[in-house]
């Protein structure tokens, strides 16, 4: 049963077996991000890309680049190591507007409580 698995996968060794289900996994969370976005999309009843999307991005996009490198394989390398910059930055400029967007509320709050000259 084994010696069958391997044919089919083209694989010799259980090792090189783990490599290809990590591979696979990866390749599986990498996709999940367009079922993601597209569920998201279509909530917003408008083309919309969640946070989850760029954290699916980043995980799975890791896993590949681990298993390109395992195989060695430069193409995939240069490809995946390349989106993990964009992932990261994205979610990098998502945590920036949030931040900054959490300081104007709390200023818009602090205005309003705070009394005003008249009150003096």
């Amino acid at each position: 049963m084994t010696e069958s698995i391997f044919a089919f996968l083209s694989i010799d060794s259980w090792v090189e077996f783990w490599w290809v289900v990590l591979g696979l996994t990866a390749q599986i969370a990498f996709s999940m991000r367009f079922i993601v976005q597209w569920i998201a999309s279509e909530r917003a009843g408008r083309s919309y890309v969640p946070v989850a999307f760029w954290y699916l991005s980043i995980v799975g996009g890791a896993m590949l680049l681990s298993y390109a490198i395992y195989r060695q394989d430069v193409v995939f390398i240069l490809g995946q190591s390349m989106g993990l910059i964009v992932y990261t930055r994205n979610l990098v400029l998502i945590r920036k507007v949030r931040r900054a967007d959490r300081l104007a509320e709390a200023a818009e709050a602090d205005a309003v409580h705070r009394p005003g000259p008249a009150a003096q």
